[in-house]
């Protein structure tokens, strides 16, 4: 039998492991402790779940493309600094809620990013989207507000922040419709309103007579555009009230929206006029229905 060591030397190496062991019981029980309260904390905030896709990815390098590409080939005697374009652009909502956006934080931007229209060039439309741009990059004359450098560089493109982040939010951005001021929204009615009081000369409006109602008051074009043009720059109005190739023709200038919009362009001291669909446009219609009756060159009775 083996008999116990019991020197002080033994007691004392003992003691010390007996205090090692201790220690490392409570250096784990802090451990455990630590991540337990870690995880019982409440996590961070999370962004507020908006109905719309959140911000376009890669918004930067494609404003910053876009905004070169703009002032190199689109318009290249227009002298721009597009670095400071961006961070102004970026500086009016990161860091904001996007349904508490006002005209004044994009003021400057839009400072920096006008520039002139010549006359007789301007035209507005609503509800023409794809045929209206189908026609000056045709046409190569008249500009809407996407053929200049406010609408060129943000067209289809999504953005907002979060009051709660320095970050933009890429999880989801406010609809166009879901509050009233928010990020993309006033940035578009702010674009419009100085594309329109830039107009000068023959302004022309392109609109849609395929749906019931052609003009509406809540529209861009009628909320914002008509109301500013200047009177004392814009002499005429010209409508045209465009349908789809396919259906009858119809007179939609003898519609009562068209006949709303003729009083609101008249009691401003403008000129109006107003065609149903407008041949030059008809012909862009005609280049994807070339069979369709209205797009035939000679009639069958000649």
């Amino acid at each position: 039998m083996v008999r116990e060591d019991s020197s002080p030397w033994s007691q004392k190496c003992r003691c010390f492991m007996l205090g090692l062991v201790v220690i490392l019981m409570l250096g784990i029980v802090v451990i455990f402790v630590t991540v337990i309260f870690a995880r019982r904390r409440d996590p961070p905030a999370e962004l507020p779940q908006w109905k719309g896709g959140g911000t376009t990815h890669n918004l930067k390098e494609i404003i910053l493309g876009r905004c070169f590409t703009y002032i190199r080939m689109v318009n290249p005697g227009l002298r721009k600094d597009c670095l400071k374009i961006w961070e102004t652009f970026e500086n009016a909502f990161i860091s904001k809620n996007p349904c508490n956006i006002t005209e004044q934080d994009y003021q400057p931007l839009m400072e920096l990013a006008a520039h002139p229209i010549l006359c007789n060039k301007t035209l507005l439309w609503s509800k023409t989207n794809e045929l209206a741009h189908q026609y000056t990059k045709v046409q190569g004359s008249l500009l809407t507000l996407e053929d200049t450098l406010l609408g060129y560089m943000a067209d289809k493109v999504t953005w907002c922040g979060s009051p709660s982040s320095t970050e933009m939010n890429y999880q989801s951005c406010p609809r166009w419709n879901e509050c009233t001021n928010n990020s993309n929204t006033i940035y578009w009615k702010m674009a419009s309103k100085i594309f329109a009081e830039a107009a000068c000369g023959v302004v022309y409006v392109m609109l849609n007579g395929s749906i019931s109602q052609p003009f509406r008051n809540s529209s861009i074009f009628g909320s914002v555009e008509i109301h500013h043009l200047n009177p004392e720059k814009v002499p005429l109005v010209k409508i045209w009230v465009m349908h789809n190739i396919e259906e009858q023709s119809s007179d939609s200038c003898s519609d009562s929206s068209i006949k709303d919009l003729k009083s609101i362009i008249e009691g401003r001291n403008i000129a109006f006029s107003c065609e149903n669909d407008h041949r030059d446009v008809q012909f862009i219609q005609c280049v994807r229905n070339p069979e369709q009756k209205a797009c035939r060159i000679c009639g069958t009775d000649h």
